[in-house]
């Protein structure tokens, strides 16, 4: 580095020696008093002019970092992109849930007067088999037939063989969890192109602002919304539905298509049997199973309890890791009453079931959209 040089009353005095000039002191010789003035004034615009040369680069120093800089037009949203992909600490902001506004479009398929036809066991399984949809083909090739069925059927309870029960349930809402982690993996492509571009559009502004209420950000915080905004495992959605539902033939299940056993303390749910008279919870009831799917996955993916999930799930994206079913499932201890016992059951399910032979599966496309995600 270059130091600057600052000049003393003695450099200016050798630098006027070798211009052939002389630094004169006051005189009491009248006669040299004309002389000596011009001599100053010689002096003074010399050292004016040193000085000037020696703090030009600070000037101009100066310049660049205080007036070139706030003209320039800088691209920040690059810059907030990092930031959120990034995200340091991996922690979201909490906010009071609205869950009006978080189960708003799960609402919606209430809304919707269906007309769905419960299908029995044996038609079930001869449309898989019309269709050439598997769990062993499954397992070896990873691709899912787009098979979504609304409701299960009533013959859950009378299928004997346990092999066969499984494997039936674990075909019946595979798709519907690839079909939920397909649309969180568009709506996680959007939100970085929209974080990428220097100006956004007012409908890319008003899909982002839903999806701050659909996941509870109060605030508009985008490392909470990358946070939240993420996908579940499907082998642990299927271990828990698995948990919850006794594979399909619990009366939640099949009454209320509830594939997951949350809670509610409106009206509107299905009261347990045998319930204590101090508490006043209901089950969820939902009209088709993919309602349940996606509250499952709203819930684990703003609710409170489950922020370290989250946490540790952000910081296995932030590291290119796969998302770790058997480690995930320590965090949801909070899920029921049982704890880390229930966090024990499902890693039990996970590895006896072989369920993550499903985790890298696809679910061949039924859009264009979808068909880019594979």
């Amino acid at each position: 580095m270059v130091k600057k040089k600052y000049f003393s009353f003695a450099d200016a005095k050798k630098f006027l020696n070798k211009k052939g000039l002389e630094l004169y002191k006051k005189s009491n010789q009248p006669k040299r008093d004309n002389s000596f003035k011009n001599l100053s004034y010689t002096l003074y615009f010399s050292f004016f002019l040193i000085i000037m040369f020696s703090a030009s680069p600070i000037i101009i120093d100066f310049k660049k970092n205080y007036f070139v800089k706030s003209i320039e037009v800088k691209n920040n949203s690059k810059i907030e992109l990092e930031k959120t992909l990034i995200g340091k600490n991996n922690e979201e902001q909490t906010d009071e849930l609205d869950n009006v506004q978080i189960f708003q479009d799960i609402f919606e398929y209430e809304e919707i007067s269906t007309t769905s036809v419960r299908l029995n066991a044996s038609t079930i399984k001869q449309l898989f088999k019309d269709t050439n949809y598997n769990l062993k083909d499954v397992r070896k090739n990873k691709l899912v037939k787009p098979v979504n069925l609304e409701l299960l059927p009533n013959e859950m309870k009378m299928i004997e063989s346990t092999k066969e029960k499984k494997n039936l349930f674990i075909q019946i809402i595979l798709p519907l969890i690839l079909e939920e982690n397909n649309q969180i993996k568009l709506d996680r492509k959007k939100l970085f192109a929209i974080l990428n571009r220097n100006n956004n559009s007012e409908s890319e502004k008003k899909w982002l602002n839903m999806k701050f209420k659909q996941y509870g950000i109060k605030n508009k915080d985008l490392l909470s919304l990358k946070i939240r905004m993420d996908e579940i495992p499907v082998s642990l959605a299927i271990a828990q539905a698995a948990k919850e539902t006794g594979w399909g033939t619990s009366r939640f299940a099949l009454e209320g298509n509830a594939l997951f056993g949350q809670w509610t303390f409106s009206d509107d749910g299905i009261k347990p049997l045998g319930q204590d008279s101090n508490s006043n919870h209901k089950v969820m009831k939902f009209n088709i199973l993919q309602a349940s799917v996606r509250a499952y996955f709203r819930n684990l993916n703003t609710h409170r309890s489950y922020r370290e999930f989250r946490k540790f799930r952000a910081a296995a994206r932030d590291n290119d890791e796969k998302l770790n079913s058997l480690f995930l499932a320590d965090f949801l201890d909070k899920y029921a009453a049982t704890g880390d016992e229930y966090t024990k059951v499902i890693k039990i399910i996970i590895q006896q079931n072989s369920l993550k032979d499903f985790d890298d599966s696809k679910l061949l496309p039924s859009s264009k959209l979808i068909k880019k995600l594979i």
